[in-house]
């Protein structure tokens, strides 16, 4: 009887494996896109300020269109980036509005990013376009904090909900940090000198006062690295260059 129960277990194991391996699973169909995509493009989300190994604030978006600048649903859009950045999803379709939302985390060395977004447009070319994401170091996200608490008000000329702007009540209108143009052409020192001394320590406006009581020498030093670090054009630093025999 045990030899009979055996084999009869056996048999219908058999069977159930036999069915089991004899239907298919049904693979997700992908639907070509509404049109052929000519074009991705930024919506937002670039340029963001973010420390290294951190999520960005604000999502990016993109959006593909086509020869006529519409928007292209059911587009395939992937990402790519340097190594350690992090894209949540990793790839997706767009929806009716021909968008696409993603999350990015930048990796562990701190400097500009450029993210890419691409899709697959006629021929099986490949569209892409470039996005631009700044890191920060450690240096570089105290200097940001300190700005924040004792600069951005006049050297920043939007107001926000938790910051009144004092730009416009100033008779010489400070430089936004990020104004590369202008201070990428300001030495080190220069700068040291003045958010240490204030305005008149370079001959400028006693409207920016001395921060040497305020903030010790490591805080002045890292509110110039972090003016280095968003520079817009990006600063060049000038190195020593040796004579050679």
């Amino acid at each position: 009887m045990r030899a009979a129960s055996s084999l009869t277990l056996a048999i219908l194991g058999a069977l159930t494996l036999s069915d089991s391996c004899s239907r298919r699973v049904a693979e997700p169909v992908t639907k070509p896109p509404a049109a052929t995509p000519a074009a991705i493009v930024e919506v937002s989300g670039g340029k963001q300020i973010s420390t290294i190994g951190t999520p960005l604030d604000q999502p990016v978006v993109v959006q593909v269109n086509n020869s006529q600048g519409a928007p292209v649903a059911g587009a395939s859009v992937r990402f790519r980036g340097a190594n350690g950045v992090i894209f949540q999803p990793p790839s997706g379709v767009t929806g009716s509005d021909g968008q696409f939302t993603f999350a990015v985390t930048l990796g562990s060395l701190a400097g500009r990013y450029q993210i890419a977004a691409s899709t697959t447009g006629a021929g099986g070319k490949t569209v892409e376009v470039r996005i631009a994401e700044l890191a920060l170091g450690f240096e570089d996200s105290m200097g940001r904090q300190l700005n924040d608490t004792y600069c951005a008000r006049c050297h920043d000329s939007e107001s926000t909900a938790e910051r009144v702007s004092n730009h416009d009540n100033l008779i010489a209108k400070p430089h936004s940090f990020d104004d590369g143009a202008f201070l990428n052409k300001v030495s080190d020192s220069d700068l040291l000198a003045i958010i240490s001394h204030g305005g008149p320590a370079l001959g400028k406006s006693a409207e920016m006062p001395p921060y040497e009581h305020t903030l010790n020498k490591s805080g002045i030093a890292a509110l110039v690295a972090y003016i280095r670090a968003i520079a817009d054009p990006p600063f060049q630093s000038r190195e020593a260059v040796y004579a050679q025999r």
